[in-house]
């Protein structure tokens, strides 16, 4: 049994990211300047975007894409139930609506042939989410969203690098908002980008990031900046800081070579796993690139004799971290009071939910973490299997 904890993620930060912070703070401009824009061409040109507005949250960003396109009270959003609080507690801002469809067993995106029948006459917009870093059919999701006249606002916390057949998840549907929280793929701590093909939208995103303020306000205190502004609306606080742009800089510089050791990761797993009749590895596509942002192991539970929750107990108990991802919106207090909704409303979600277990994969992790995790996972599996004679587990080294 491994001795000592092994944490379910940590960020891949050295001296590179220490370098940029320290250039930032010595240069005596912390917050919103010259590293942010920096930042937003260099990951621009990275996803093949026209515009990436750099904000402090993906959340922030999911928002400011509601906004530009006038989301307003009573209307709807196409959203999945698979998914963390923020896409549709954003729609919530407006006082309008998240209409929840239920995803795919395959993939646990939103299940593309699922959402004509969700839309309304009320409907604004689908926001679609790369559930792990594996992109949503954005073929059939965009063909009803022409259909309909609506745009697609990407929810790619998940997805950087990822891409869709041949083209980078960031270039493809109207918006695409990414994460830098600090469990992602690329951390600055906390942070996110918008980006948009669309001037105008662009435009609006940057005006109302920064409280409405119709100028870059960052400029009014550089030499040729001026004192003068203007409030076209009442915006938010969702700026980017310098600091942060640094981090992110670094990180947007180590982003392919901590994506190979997160794949090299996966294959792992997958090949340690695959012949277990008791787990389901995750599913990968031949023309899609998956980001790994997560590695999402199914229980095959009518072959266990304990359910997820023990289960995770038990790889706990190894100094083993784990997560779930994600409790489904429809589970949580305020949806269920709200709308009334019951499990089984989306039995897909529902049913996926309570037997995925997600394990540590990140780029600091050494071949023996790698080791540990399979050891462990493989030795929980070998002591619950309700049918040991079929079971294929073997522990194996290298």
């Amino acid at each position: 049994m491994r001795i000592s904890f092994l944490p379910f993620a940590l960020p891949d930060i050295d001296e590179t990211e220490l370098a940029e912070v320290r250039e930032a703070l010595e240069s005596g401009w912390v917050t919103t300047g010259p590293k942010v824009r920096q930042f937003e061409s260099a990951f621009a040109a990275a996803v093949g975007a026209k515009h990436a507005i750099a904000i402090n949250s993906c959340t922030a960003a999911m928002h400011l894409a509601l906004e530009a396109i006038g989301l307003q009270r009573g209307d709807e959003v196409i959203t999945t139930p698979y998914t963390f609080a923020a896409t549709a507690e954003v729609v919530r801002y407006f006082d309008a609506r998240p209409v929840l469809v239920d995803v795919g067993a395959h993939d646990l995106n939103i299940h593309a042939d699922l959402i004509e029948a969700a839309i309304t006459p009320r409907t604004r917009a689908i926001i679609p989410v790369h559930i792990a870093g594996l992109p949503a059919e954005l073929d059939a999701i965009h063909a009803v969203a022409q259909h309909h006249g609506l745009p697609v606002i990407e929810d790619a916390a998940h997805a950087f690098p990822s891409s869709y057949k041949v083209r980078s998840i960031g270039s493809i549907s109207q918006f695409t908002c990414f994460s830098f929280y600090a469990t992602k793929t690329i951390t600055t701590g906390e942070g996110g980008m918008i980006c948009t093909d669309d001037d105008s939208w662009a435009e609006r995103c940057r005006i109302m990031a920064l409280h409405g303020i119709s100028k870059d306000a960052w400029k009014r205190y550089t030499a040729e900046g001026s004192w003068y502004y203007e409030i076209i609306a009442p915006g938010y606080k969702y700026n980017m800081t310098d600091i942060a742009a640094g981090m992110g800089l670094a990180q947007l510089r180590k982003a392919e070579r901590m994506w190979q050791r997160r794949l090299v990761i996966a294959e792992r797993y997958n090949q340690a796993f695959a012949g277990a009749p008791e787990l389901q590895v995750p599913n990968d596509r031949t023309d899609c690139r998956h980001a790994w942002h997560l590695y999402m192991l199914r229980l095959n539970l009518d072959r266990l004799q304990i359910d997820r929750a023990q289960f995770a107990d038990e790889l706990k108990r190894r100094n083993i971290g784990i997560s779930v991802h994600f409790i489904p919106l429809h589970l949580h207090p305020y949806y269920r009071e709200a709308y009334g909704y019951q499990p089984e409303d989306f039995p897909v979600a529902y049913h996926e939910y309570q037997r995925e277990i997600s394990l540590p994969i990140y780029s600091k992790m050494s071949d023996a973490d790698v080791q540990d995790v399979i050891d462990a996972v493989l030795e929980v599996v070998a002591e619950s299997s309700l049918d040991h004679s079929e079971s294929s587990v073997a522990l194996t080294r290298g």
